[in-house]
């Protein structure tokens, strides 16, 4: 067992369950609120699980951060994505200089947003904006082995990213950060992502694989065939996260499976975003299982895989738009749901300050 290794062992053996006294607490405040029983409906299961979280019944987020992770991938040597693929560069390029969507989104929410170079082909050095901690690099490699015909990555540098996503958060964290979003970029993301959700949920390649940013019936074959070659030649165990990870994931996907541990081992809220940032989670949670309560699902995919995803980590997305654009969108567009959802907790009045009678 590696170094990685070790340490993400003892970050999941620490990962520590909610406080069930902490969300009985909320549900008592919830049960007081001026309206008929829980006529919020989630919202209210959106508050308590922050409450629990963070335990407290004055939950806080008012530090948001979101982290896109970006990374290049071998298997877009099949024809699997639209788009080429120094697209990834380009559009990191687009992050760094505030124009694309989530930085429009981050925005309007206050939320903090850096990039990560996890493993992008191309250079990315701008030195001022690693020094304004809007940009850091850590690039395993340039870009992953085509998992179509071998393992997309080392073992070692599965374990790699993974830790290095924790470590990203942790000091996000330190740096007092409430509510964590995760994004990515990285053409040719979905068909590992694909790959993981098959393996992970145990779905068919027709099941979970889609047209991602629109490939069109023959890219889609492609894609399809992609994946399950993949599994063939690569056979990973889906017992093993860092197996499933090593042999036909991305860098950018461990990446984001190491926010998630990291919100869960220091009791911070985490939103994913859609089809890559689920698959990641789907990694974190096969390392283990405690992240689950503090997951929120930002939205779904218009992926057909995601909702399998999310059905598999038990995970009811907060938003159904259609949106497929990765970057972190619909976890920022549910911040907007989550942080409603607090006021009401927080602000509305109860039954007894309003003066009103209870049905009770």
């Amino acid at each position: 067992m590696t170094a990685y290794e070790n340490k993400l062992e003892t970050i999941a053996r620490d990962i520590q369950p909610l406080d069930p006294i902490w969300l009985a607490k909320a549900r008592e405040r919830t049960a007081q609120l001026l309206m008929p029983t829980r006529a919020l409906g989630r919202l209210h299961d959106i508050s308590e699980q922050i409450c629990a979280i963070q335990k407290t019944l004055q939950p806080s987020l008012d530090r948001k951060a979101f982290v896109v992770m970006a990374g290049d991938h071998g298997v877009t040597a099949e024809g699997v994505s639209a788009y080429p693929q120094e697209v990834t560069g380009s559009m990191v390029r687009t992050f760094l200089a505030g124009g694309a969507g989530i930085n429009v989104l981050a925005a309007q929410i206050q939320a903090d947003m850096i990039v990560v170079d996890m493993g992008v082909i191309s250079d990315l050095s701008f030195p001022e904006l690693e020094t304004e901690n809007r940009l850091f690099i850590h690039k395993i490699a340039r870009g992953t082995f085509n998992l179509a015909q071998g393992p997309a990555m080392t073992r070692e540098q599965a374990a790699q990213s993974v830790y290095t996503g924790f470590q990203i958060a942790t000091r996000l964290f330190e740096k007092g950060v409430h509510i964590l979003g995760t994004g990515d970029m990285g053409i040719g993301n979905t068909t590992p992502a694909a790959a993981i959700g098959v393996v992970l949920c145990n779905s068919s390649p027709e099941a979970m694989t889609g047209r991602g940013a629109g490939v069109d019936d023959a890219g889609l074959i492609r894609k399809i065939k992609a994946v399950q070659n993949g599994l063939n030649i690569n056979r990973p165990d889906p017992r093993d996260g860092l197996d499933v990870l090593s042999k036909v994931g991305g860098f950018e996907i461990g990446g984001i499976a190491g926010l998630v541990l990291a919100g869960a081992f220091h009791q911070r809220p985490v939103v994913i975003d859609g089809f890559i940032s689920t698959a990641g989670a789907l990694i974190a949670n096969s390392l283990s299982p405690g992240v689950r309560p503090y997951l929120l699902a930002g939205h779904c995919s218009k992926e057909p895989g995601h909702g399998l995803m999310l059905k598999h980590l038990g995970l009811a997305s907060i938003l159904d738009l259609g949106m497929g654009l990765g970057e972190g969108a619909g976890g920022a567009l549910a911040m907007n749901i989550i942080e409603g959802a607090l006021r009401i907790f927080k602000n509305m009045l109860t039954f007894e300050q309003a003066g009103v009678a209870n049905k009770e």
